[in-house]
């Protein structure tokens, strides 16, 4: 068995480095998204769950995806552009916006139909707040990403501010909420962006699909 020295070496050695990351455009809906000839890999999750954070850190440039107090502030898909090969994607957030009903159905939709038909989409990056127990929301989107056959891995946010013993038991208990009617549950990552905790497991993931990506 290797030690925890080697197994981290090893997982530097196997995560994907990001040389340059840069915004490249913005589109309310499917229509207005670059040509689906470079992989892509999107992050969701409920306003305010950290989205804009997480890109920042993974790709170690403050700044990048625009952070906000504010939920609902994301409200276009955002892409940027990675060592010039592949897409970040920062969709908007589920759940809450300071908006009519009538717009959060008309992004429901929009968001739906780059989800599903997006034929580039390798990965949807699900972020779940590891402060809080399981949100009915979450577990209803995860449901519906299984039921269209959209990759997606789970990521707990925020993971620096509950005390140990509750971070556990939050995620522990979206364990069980899942196994209630899933199988196998999918590939998780436990994160922070202010401790950086989880980037090396994210961008090791990223390169293997990546690798797989290009095979096909």
């Amino acid at each position: 068995m290797l030690s925890l020295k080697a197994q981290y070496k090893l997982l530097i050695i196997n995560m994907i480095t990001i040389h340059t990351a840069i915004y490249a455009l913005s589109s309310p809906d499917l229509k207005g998204c670059p040509p689906p000839d470079r992989a892509e890999f999107a992050f969701i999750g409920r306003s305010n769950v950290g989205k804009s954070s997480l890109i920042n850190m993974l790709c170690n440039k403050k700044g990048l995806a625009l952070t906000s107090n504010k939920p609902g502030k994301t409200r276009k898909f955002n892409y940027f552009t990675i060592n010039d090969e592949w897409y970040i994607v920062d969709l908007p957030g589920y759940g809450y916006a300071q908006t009519s009903h009538t717009q959060r159905d008309i992004w429901q939709k929009n968001m739906e139909a780059y989800l599903v038909k997006r034929e580039s989409l390798v990965n949807v990056f699900l972020l779940i707040d590891a402060n809080i127990p399981p949100q009915k929301k979450d577990i209803h989107f995860i449901h519906w990403l299984g039921e269209n056959n959209v990759p997606f891995s789970l990521v707990f946010t925020k993971s620096d501010k509950p005390k140990r013993i509750d971070l556990k038991k939050n995620i522990e208990a979206m364990h069980a909420a899942l196994l209630e009617n899933w199988e196998t549950l999918p590939p998780e990552f436990i994160t922070s962006s202010n401790t950086a905790l989880g980037k090396e497991d994210i961008l090791a993931y990223i390169k293997g699909c990546l690798s797989e990506w290009k095979k096909e």
